[in-house]
């Protein structure tokens, strides 16, 4: 098994740059994963794996065995080494190496014909990213699309603000435009969340196929959307304010959707 044990090896200096960089994860087409959780989640969700790294005095090689039933190479390194990569303050002494996957909306895989989406319009918080992949795995929807994506999908942050659903959904990029002819072309009723000619969320019928969208708190939908759209909702709000965060609404809206569905 190859051993590393300095900050300054090319290699270790490579990984860095994968780990900081949007551009260079896109140039290689790979990406950071840390802890176990999240890789065993990427594994079953198809990811495939190039290299996993690990520090022994965090992580165990039974532990390392346990981790997958694949044959990856492995590299032992120092904890100087795995401080140096790790993104985490609390860690657990293991990372991998993985190839990206494409997102194209056309590459969309419903397991049924009426199905749920969820779809937010150029977020650009990793952690409201990451907060809207936890709802829509916990709610298991059929996708989530990102119009007009502002931050990389593989961006550390999301990865760890998401604990790993980043891997559990099925995720689908693309602008605006190409998303709203991709849901016509499937039927797929259009509801967004907006201020304009709203009616409020629960009086709608979301048991067809549907796609709930939301938008950015400080800017909301662009027109396109608005025009688009099947029905313009809005959650009632009793305070002080008119807004709420992203992920919060579209939680609600969505859970809405899945009340309405008997939970199925």
């Amino acid at each position: 098994m190859k051993q590393i044990s300095s900050a300054q090896n090319p290699f270790i200096k490579e990984l860095v740059q994968l780990k900081d960089k949007s551009r260079e994860r896109k140039k290689s087409g790979t990406f950071l994963i840390e802890g176990v959780r999240e890789i065993e989640l990427a594994i079953k969700g198809g990811f495939q794996l190039e290299t996993v790294l690990f520090c022994p005095e965090l992580f165990t090689e039974e532990q390392l065995n346990n981790l997958t039933t694949q044959q990856l190479n492995t590299i032992e390194v120092s904890k100087e080494v795995y401080e140096k990569l790790a993104y985490r303050t609390t860690t657990e002494g293991v990372l991998a190496i993985a190839k990206s996957k494409s997102h194209l909306v056309e590459d969309l895989v419903f397991k049924t014909k009426n199905p749920l989406i969820l779809v937010a319009e150029a977020p650009e918080k990793p952690g409201n990213i990451g907060a809207l992949l936890r709802t829509a795995d916990a709610a298991h929807v059929d996708a989530v699309i990102i119009a007009n994506p502002k931050t990389d999908l593989y961006n550390p942050n999301i990865i760890r603000s998401s604990v790993g659903c980043l891997f559990t959904n099925q995720i689908a990029t693309g602008t605006t435009e190409e998303i709203i002819t991709f849901l016509k072309s499937k039927n797929i009723n259009i509801y967004c969340a907006a201020l304009q000619a709203s009616v409020q969320y629960h009086t709608q019928d979301f048991t067809k196929p549907t796609a709930i969208v939301v938008g950015t708190e400080a800017t909301g939908l662009s027109d396109v959307w608005l025009e688009n759209t099947t029905q313009n909702i809005i959650i009632p709000m009793q305070g002080e304010i008119d807004s709420m965060n992203v992920s919060v609404a579209a939680g609600i809206l969505i859970f809405e959707a899945k009340r309405q569905r008997n939970f199925e």
